[in-house]
């Protein structure tokens, strides 16, 4: 269940985890996030680092992370990857096909991080977010994160990036 009321939109959401026992349509997963984070093309300095990702480096991530797919009806639709950290579950590489934006995807690949936390014993999920990103620091303020410190990239002296968290109950 997405929980956000829209799962009948979009049907049965699966996530799965990404790896040989899971799903591994590895060019699939760089294609989405490529095309997921180009938005951010001149919006955003320093540039993305989706732009530095490739096939090995890409598998080489599923392999150091927990990747997460979601489908709908056996669409790649979104996914996520989660590194274990100190306390928390850090998310990374968060990405939703643009024609299946707001229809709860996110969400339901958030609420899968939740359990691997909890499963993994932390209390936590972390993520970074571009300064100029103000859309997406209301999304996941929706979605129960708050902002916790501010970041800069090396080499610059503004911030770059804001980190938010969400403790599980």
């Amino acid at each position: 269940m997405i929980g956000n009321g829209n799962e009948s939109e979009v049907g049965s959401v699966e996530i799965r985890r990404v790896g040989a026992a899971g799903y591994c349509d590895y060019g699939a997963l760089l294609e989405l996030i490529v095309k997921s984070f180009a938005y951010m093309d001149g919006v955003i300095d320093p540039p993305s680092s989706a732009h530095r990702l490739n096939l090995e480096g890409l598998k080489q991530k599923a392999l150091d992370e927990i990747g997460l797919a979601a489908l709908v009806d056996g669409r790649l639709v979104g996914c996520a990857f989660v590194k274990p950290e100190a306390g928390a579950l850090y998310v990374g590489k968060l990405a939703v096909a643009a024609d299946m934006q707001g229809n709860g995807i996110g969400y339901r690949l958030l609420t899968e991080a939740e359990t691997i936390a909890r499963d993994l014993g932390r209390d936590m999920l972390r993520l970074e977010t571009r300064i100029e990103l103000a859309g997406n620091h209301r999304r996941f303020a929706a979605w129960g994160f708050v902002k916790t410190a501010e970041n800069s990239h090396p080499g610059f002296t503004r911030t770059t990036s804001i980190e938010m968290c969400k403790w599980l109950a």
